[in-house]
């Protein structure tokens, strides 16, 4: 039987799928969820998922034991991020003409996962669609996705998992099936031109992926982790619909994995979002090395997503209404994964000003206007000590003393100044939030700047002394930032921080954050607006309340 055949018979099944007699339990109206290899039946209080007969060359289910094969894998890996969702495997017996769900008492005609069902429009895609994905949700994203490869297994290094000729191979076949198809002049003209960045990017990046592999960060991951793969869960996203059917395509770079979800945010219009879950994750992770090849790998999936749509549009059982939507999310796809290679210049920002001035606050709104990763000597200093960002054992209550002292925060900014290094070697720009008080702090930065070639800006923060106090005391006793500082080292602060020289203020732009809280936000956008249009170059602005 060939393939075609094959796809109509199992239609067939599907259609008779759709009878509530079908199942063990009850069901009520039956729905059905096509993608390029899977059919979802929507039954009651379950799901049944159903692989189609299909060989697409990265993915083979064209035999029914391959098919039982994959389906038990399937429930094997998506317990790992996903237990309560995935339940067991079941045999569907008696063929499209009397077809049976988790009946042994026949021989199987075909087998499916047994999900359950979670909430219509809990999908993370479905929630970005209808405007209703928060910076909550994101940020509980980064949390989940970050535990999640915690506790995925390393690759041997003896495999050629995540290898760089493996990683170039996936990436190339990609572009040769696009190339294939009958493409408008345009998204042919983008394809040649993203052939080109990717060889190009391959090169540059070769001994980075083998690094990659060599420590442990190629790892047995999610594979496909688009917002349609992520769902809410008491309140929490999480993981489900791995790749069980390609090793090869799990494990890989965790770098990989997140610049999926990265890019899929990008692509649903919610930019400022796919920054804010890149630089949550990252904080959470401390893998900014990872950087390096985020970029090859988000146009890497946004081509991934061009090739599914693809063939989508090609298999019969495709709507024609979809095929049309097919064509356009292809288009689409294409035109995501061009304007990810061509990124803006990146330039180096720091922060200047005492604890709780606003600083934190502020360049959150700044990394996800500006597209940036921030770095925080809050997080990085208890990182280096190996303490938890949550662990507030008294570390802030002496003034130059344990992890404030003079050799701690010298090797606290000496970190943030390689890790600034590392994100403008990558391309983007980066935010270092810490208190630059001392001018030797400043000027090891800016001399970074010149060293990569890239524009340099302070941001200094400013608030009146009663105002800060007050933010320091709620801050300590909310316990929910990484900031240990207490009242007496803002004092300390005040007293012996080093103003900003002539030279530095004609860099700066001052930002007084003694606001509405409503105001703050607006504020910070505009400030994006500036530091993105170069104004620090030609000399302070002041952004106070009015304006």
């Amino acid at each position: 039987m060939d393939e075609t055949d094959a796809l109509r018979e199992h239609a067939a099944l599907i259609e008779a799928l759709r009878e509530p007699k079908a199942y063990p339990h009850p069901t009520g109206s039956i729905d059905v969820i096509e993608t390029h290899i899977s059919s979802v039946l929507l039954a009651g209080e379950f799901a049944y998922k159903v692989k189609k007969p299909v060989d697409l060359g990265f993915v083979d289910f064209s035999s029914l034991e391959r098919r039982r094969h994959f389906c038990e894998e399937e429930l094997r890996l998506n317990r790992r991020g996903a237990p309560s969702l995935y339940l067991e495997v079941v045999p569907i017996t008696g063929g499209p003409q009397n077809a049976r769900v988790g009946d042994p008492s026949g021989p199987a005609v075909e087998f499916a996962v047994k999900m359950r069902r979670f909430a219509e429009g809990a999908r993370l895609d479905l929630l970005a669609r209808a405007g209703g994905l928060s910076p909550v949700h994101i940020d509980r994203l980064a949390q989940s996705v970050a535990a999640y490869h915690a506790q995925c297994q390393a690759a041997s290094v003896e495999s050629a998992f995540g290898s760089p000729q493996t990683i170039l191979r996936w990436a190339t076949d990609n572009l040769d099936d696009l190339q294939k198809a009958q493409l408008t002049q345009t998204d042919a003209r983008r394809i040649g031109e993203l052939r080109d960045w990717t060889r190009s990017e391959f090169e540059r990046r070769t001994s980075f992926f083998e690094k990659r592999r060599a420590s442990g960060h190629v790892r047995e991951c999610h594979g496909d982790l688009h917002l349609g793969n992520i769902v809410v869960l008491d309140d929490v996203p999480v993981p489900f619909d791995c790749i069980e059917f390609n090793d090869e395509l799990r494990f890989i770079d965790v770098v990989s994995d997140v610049a999926f979800a990265f890019m899929d945010l990008i692509d649903h219009g919610l930019t400022a979002l796919a920054w804010r879950f890149l630089g949550a994750y990252l904080e959470i992770s401390g893998d900014y090395e990872g950087l390096a090849a985020l970029r090859f790998y988000a146009v890497y999936r946004a081509l991934v997503r061009a090739k599914i749509a693809l063939i989508r549009r090609g298999q019969p059982d495709t709507p024609v209404s979809e095929k049309t939507a097919d064509w356009a999310a292809l288009s689409r796809y294409i035109k995501v994964a061009q304007g990810l290679a061509k990124p803006a210049a990146p330039q180096l920002i720091v922060t200047c000003g005492v604890t709780g001035s606003g600083k934190t606050t502020v360049t959150q709104i700044l990394l996800e206007e500006l597209g940036a990763v921030r770095l925080r000597s809050d997080l990085e200093r208890k990182r280096l000590f190996g303490i938890p960002a949550s662990d507030h054992s008294g570390a802030g209550d002496a003034v130059g003393g344990g992890l404030y002292d003079p050799a701690a925060s010298l090797r606290t900014y000496a970190r943030l100044h390689a890790l600034a290094g590392v994100v403008l070697d990558a391309g983007i720009t980066a935010i270092v939030d810490a208190t630059f008080l001392e001018r030797s702090h400043r000027r090891m930065f800016r001399e970074l700047a010149r060293e990569r070639g890239v524009r340099f800006s302070i941001v200094e923060f400013e608030a009146p002394p009663a105002t800060l106090r007050s933010r320091v005391a709620q801050r300590l006793s909310e316990g929910h930032d990484a900031s240990d500082a207490t009242v007496q080292v803002l004092s300390h602060q005040l007293a012996t921080r080093e103003p900003l020289t002539a030279t530095e203020r004609s860099l700066a732009v001052r930002f007084d954050t003694d606001i509405e809280q409503g105001r703050l936000h607006p504020r910070g956008v505009w400030l994006a607006h500036k530091l993105q249009s170069g104004a620090a170059k030609t000399g302070a602005t002041h952004i106070r309340a009015e304006g």
